[in-house]
């Protein structure tokens, strides 16, 4: 069953009926202010809750507004929420497709991203049958979730295998994810998922689904799912709510050092001083194991 509002075709095919964000009250109030025809930034200004930031934030977009797409190009957004980057994807590609399990999110990208090149399914992405394949598939924020995802017991590596399975030859894979070990979580802040205190530096407990990684722990499931070819970025302060995106090779140089990074939507301390910690890390050749965050840029290739 499909459905469309404006130019986008929502597909519901594969929706299974229970949404789990039905009774979320920040995301019932976002889709009541896009049905109205409320500009994201006009919501901003009336709301304090820290969620709302991060849904409706044009900030979201510095994560991938620099990559050269090419406007020939397919783009598969798993996970896409309530829309904040699909219509970055929508300016820059042919054509897009996004996926996420919450049906009031879909519509809530619907109203917000009126683009005729985008298609939105409702579902789990290892319910989906697609007859196509992407030069892009996208885990912003997602491969984190995979444990709740995929009934697997290997679900983080399966669902990278899923992903690439859907690319076109030469194509890539997109992810961002925290880094277990971000100097935020050392400095004081909550993780992100579970908002207990060292929690993924501590290596969580056996019952948490939802984790993070580090470096080296997120390049072996990468080239464990078959994906040899990786290109790491670093969001900065993270991939939540980028101010900036600088590579590996420019990281010696970066000296824009912001203060501790900022938590939103919950309380924290701040035990040294991040901008600081940051600069000896980059001068003893340390900080990509303690950057915040990961934006890696993955394919099949060497």
């Amino acid at each position: 069953m499909s459905s469309k509002i404006g130019n986008v075709t929502l597909n519901y095919d594969y929706c299974s009926g229970n949404d789990a964000c039905s009774g979320d009250a920040v995301i019932n109030k976002i889709l009541e202010d896009v049905r109205s025809g409320k500009d994201p930034e006009e919501i901003l200004l009336a709301e304090t809750d820290g969620e709302f930031l991060y849904h409706l934030s044009d900030i979201r977009k510095n994560l991938l507004s620099w990559y050269p797409f090419g406007k020939d190009e397919t783009v598969l957004e798993i996970g896409s929420e309530c829309g904040a980057l699909t219509g970055l994807f929508c300016e820059r590609v042919k054509r897009v497709v996004a996926v996420d399990p919450s049906k009031t999110k879909c519509e809530i990208n619907a109203y917000r991203n009126d683009y005729d090149n985008l298609e939105i399914v409702a579902g789990n992405i290892s319910d989906i049958k697609f007859e196509e394949k992407f030069d892009y598939v996208t885990l912003i924020g997602v491969l984190e979730y995979a444990g709740t995802i995929l009934p697997s017991d290997t679900p983080f590596e399966d669902l990278l295998k899923l992903a690439g399975d859907l690319l076109k030859p030469g194509g890539h894979i997109i992810i961002a994810i925290s880094n277990k070990y971000g100097l935020k979580y050392w400095a004081g802040a909550k993780e992100d998922h579970t908002g207990v205190v060292f929690d993924g530096i501590q290596g969580y407990g056996s019952e948490v689904k939802v984790r993070t990684f580090s470096r080296k722990e997120l390049t072996d499931l990468i080239v464990g799912a078959g994906l040899m070819e990786t290109e790491f970025y670093y969001p900065i302060p993270d991939h939540r709510l980028p101010l900036e995106v600088i590579s590996s090779e420019y990281i010696a140089k970066y000296h824009n050092m912001h203060g501790h990074t900022p938590s939103y939507d919950r309380d924290r301390v701040v035990l040294f001083n991040e901008a600081k910690a940051t600069e000896t890390l980059i001068r003893d050749g340390m900080y990509e194991d303690f950057a915040n965050s990961f934006l890696v840029i993955a394919g099949k290739g060497e």
